[in-house]
C-alpha cells in the first residue's frame, strides 16, 4: 500500500529555461512508494508546471529569495498550516542558500528535505572552483570572478580568448572578444548580480552526470549523459545515457570525499585527449532527471525516501542509450486560473 504524502516543489519554470520540477514531480508520480500530494511553489504566476494537467495538485505563490529569507519561510509556514507539508525539494540555486539555513526551522515544524550542508553548498560555488579542483584532484579551467570593467581590461593577461563568461547561478555565454566580454557581463550582472565569472575555454564534449548522495559518502545514484542537442542557453534539449566508467569514477569519488547529501549535477568537458574537465557543480537535482528514470534510477522518490529518514539502497545499472528529447506544447488554459493565483496567490486546478 502506498505511503500518503505531500510534497511541495519549487522549479515550475519549464520553458527554453527549464526548471527541474516538472520531471521530479513526474519521478514521484511514477513511484511505487508513494501517494504523493504535490504542493506547487511558484515566483511566476505563469510558470508552465502550474498549469500542466495531472502536474500538481495545488499551486501557491511564493516571493522571490531576494525579498528576504525570512519572508519566504514565513510564506512557507502559512502554506504548511493549510497543507501540513511533509517534504520540501527546492530545485533553484538561487533559493537553496535560504533553506539549507533555514532548515532545523522546517524540521522542527514537520517540514523535511534533504540538501547540501552549507560548507557543501558554498565550497563548489563557481567562484571557488579553481580551489575545489585543487582540493579534491579534479581539473578545472582555469576561472575568475569580475566584478569591473577594469576586470575586463586585464583578462588578456590571464585568458585567451574565446572565453567563457558565466553568471553566479546561471547563464553562460561564449566570448571572442574584450566587447562580447562587456555585453555579457552587463546582462549576466543586472541579472544575476555580481561577481561575474570568466572561465577558460577547454575544447571538447560537454558530458553530465546526474547523482545522488546520502550524507555519509555513498552513492545512491549516478547516471551520465551526453548532450545531443544545446540550445543558445547552453541547455540540453536533448540527450543521451552513456557507458562511461571514468565520469562514474569521478562522480562517486567526489560524493565519497565531500559526503554530498542530495541532488547534483556534475558538468564536465571531455577533451579529444580523454581528459575531464569540471567546469560546473549543480548543487540540486538537474532539469533533465527524467532521462535518469527512464534509464532505470527514480532519484526523485530515493530523494524523498532519505527525506523521511528511510534507508535507500544504491542503485546499481542504468540503461545505455536511453534518449531524452524535448518540445513545446501549447496548453489552452483560462485567463481565471491565472487571475485566480494573482489575486489571491493560490491555484487549484
Amino acid at each position: 500500500m502506498k505511503t500518503k504524502i505531500t510534497i511541495a516543489i519549487t522549479g515550475l519554470n519549464n520553458t527554453d529555461n527549464p526548471g527541474p520540477g516538472v520531471p521530479v514531480i513526474r519521478g514521484i508520480r511514477e513511484s511505487e512508494a508513494f501517494d504523493a500530494r504535490i504542493i506547487g511553489l511558484a515566483y511566476e504566476n505563469l510558470e508552465p508546471g502550474i498549469y500542466i494537467p495531472g502536474i500538481i495538485d495545488k499551486t501557491y505563490q511564493i516571493p522571490y529569495p531576494s525579498a528576504g529569507s525570512d519572508e519566504l519561510m514565513q510564506r512557507i509556514f502559512q502554506i504548511h498550516e493549510l497543507e501540513h507539508i511533509d517534504v520540501l525539494i527546492p530545485n533553484f540555486d538561487a533559493e537553496l542558500f535560504t533553506f539549507i539555513i533555514g532548515k532545523e526551522r522546517l524540521a522542527e515544524k514537520g517540514i523535511r528535505t534533504f540538501l547540501p550542508t552549507l560548507q557543501q553548498f558554498e565550497e563548489r560555488e563557481k567562484t571557488n572552483l579553481p580551489e575545489y579542483g585543487e582540493k579534491y584532484k579534479i581539473k578545472v579551467p582555469n576561472s575568475k570572478a569580475i566584478t569591473s570593467y577594469h576586470d575586463i581590461n586585464n583578462l588578456r593577461q590571464e585568458f585567451d580568448y574565446p572565453l567563457l563568461v558565466k553568471g553566479k547561478f546561471y547563464d553562460a555565454y561564449l566570448a571572442y572578444n574584450p566587447e562580447q566580454v562587456i555585453n555579457h557581463f552587463n546582462k549576466i550582472s543586472a541579472k544575476w548580480g555580481l561577481p561575474v565569472i570568466i572561465q577558460e575555454f577547454v575544447k571538447g564534449t560537454e558530458v553530465n552526470v546526474i547523482a545522488l548522495g546520502d550524507g555519509n559518502g555513498n552513492t545512491i545514484g549516478a547516471v551520465p549523459m551526453r548532450k545531443q542537442y544545446i540550445t543558445d542557453k547552453g541547455k540540453a534539449w536533448g540527450g543521451i545515457t552513456v557507458s562511461d566508467q571514468k565520469m562514474l569514477d569521478i562522480t562517486t569519488k567526489l560524493i565519497s570525499e565531500t559526503k554530498w547529501r542530495g541532488g547534483m549535477e556534475l558538468e564536465m568537458i571531455k577533451t579529444s585527449q580523454g581528459d575531464y574537465y569540471l567546469i560546473e557543480i549543480n548543487p540540486r537535482i538537474p532539469a533533465w532527471v527524467y532521462l535518469a528514470i527512464g534509464a532505470g534510477q527514480n532519484m526523485p522518490e530515493a530523494l524523498v525516501q532519505m527525506a523521511l529518514g528511510k534507508e535507500v539502497k544504491p542503485f546499481t545499472k542504468y540503461d545505455i542509450g536511453k534518449m531524452f528529447i524535448r518540445y513545446s506544447w501549447d496548453m489552452i488554459g483560462d485567463i481565471s486560473q491565472f487571475e485566480q493565483l494573482s489575486i489571491n496567490g493560490e491555484l487549484e486546478l
